[in-house]
């Protein structure tokens, strides 16, 4: 199966799925852009049709609400747009950290190009780093990304990722006008790359109360119930009542020799709603998850969490690792980790 990373480059340990061109750290943008395959830009043609005359001969008729974008390297075609449509060049995701990584301490960890070229990002650390009892580290990242099919916003978002697990979670900003701690620019608009910094000039104080939300739900102990309870709401987006969590967990452990122990080949049963991935990120946060035993994790709200991330980051099915990663991002497993905070932050208000 062909995967849906075109080329990517990175510094560091191999990510996902082994595919990449390893660079070494403080490299320029130029071979950035090389080396990720980024260094090529968007052109675009207005859209013609081919028609027939009353002689019946083909002739070539414009249609000028349209325009058809291509890459300069290849032509091969990125998709159909409108004349309003406002394309963001590759070079312009890697050069909008040119000064945060020449002035700031930024250092760019990957980037690359999926689908084709449909879509491409960079990441790059922040130099943010903060750690849970146990050593639980967690670092801050900046993640931008853009795409010219229709399917994402050009989208500038703060990022932690826990380094035992290599989980990535979303940064949600708090009290900023329903700010959820991603800056998105629609493609109807210009992107203003010192603009989208000023608006993420927040990031010091957005990592530390990421970090003390993190802290709370370290601090809070949980029940094999209330796990179970935890996982129905994500998955099946429900909110249980303490009687309905009692019913939850009988069902849940029915065929289990024991209360904090899952058979998955019983509890994966197709008939409970995303039974499997129940199931799996049980599993997970009793023991068998990257960093389950850590104090920090261990019997904790942060570990039902990380279970969440670490499902979706690593375990989620998908048709390939690149289309997970591609979800976990930017799609449905994006929205599942999102929920996960959402629950978990539940149990510490």
């Amino acid at each position: 199966m062909a995967h849906l990373v075109e080329t990517m480059a990175f510094v560091g340990q191999t990510p996902w799925h082994g595919l990449g061109n390893q660079l070494t750290p403080n490299q320029p943008l130029e071979v950035w852009a090389e080396q990720a395959g980024m260094d090529w830009r968007i052109e675009s043609s207005d859209v013609s049709y081919m028609a027939q005359n009353h002689r019946g001969q083909n002739i070539i008729m414009p249609f000028e609400e349209q325009r058809v974008l291509y890459r300069s390297d290849t032509h091969a075609p990125l998709s159909v747009v409108s004349q309003r449509f406002q394309e963001v060049q590759p070079r312009e995701i890697l050069h909008f950290y040119r000064d945060l990584t020449e002035q700031s301490g930024f250092e760019l960890e990957t980037a690359g190009v999926l689908k084709g070229g449909k879509k491409f990002w960079a990441l790059a650390r922040t130099g943010q780093s903060a750690a849970l009892k146990g050593k639980d580290v967690s670092n801050g990242y900046i993640l931008l990304a853009t795409a010219c099919d229709g399917t994402l916003a050009t989208t500038a978002q703060f990022t932690s990722i826990r380094v035992v697990c290599n989980n990535t979670l979303a940064i949600a900003l708090r009290g900023q006008q329903g700010n959820s701690g991603v800056v998105k620019v629609p493609h109807s608009t210009r992107f203003d790359a010192e603009r989208v910094k000023r608006q993420l000039g927040i990031s010091v104080r957005a990592w530390d109360e990421h970090m003390y939300e993190m802290k709370q739900l370290s601090q809070r102990k949980v029940t094999q119930q209330e796990a179970a309870a935890y996982f129905d709401a994500v998955f099946n987006n429900t909110n249980l009542s303490m009687a309905e969590q009692d019913e939850s967990i009988i069902q849940y452990y029915r065929n289990s020799a024991m209360p904090n122990q899952i058979n998955p080949s019983k509890a994966d049963n197709k008939t409970e709603p995303n039974g499997r991935a129940m199931s799996k990120v049980m599993t997970m946060f009793n023991g068998h998850g990257r960093g389950a035993e850590l104090s920090s994790a261990k019997d904790t709200a942060y570990g039902l969490l990380c279970s969440i991330t670490e499902f979706c980051d690593h375990e989620r099915r998908a048709m390939s690792i690149d289309h997970r990663l591609d979800s976990a991002w930017f799609g449905a497993g994006a929205a599942i980790k999102q929920r996960g905070v959402e629950q978990a932050l539940r149990m510490v208000s």
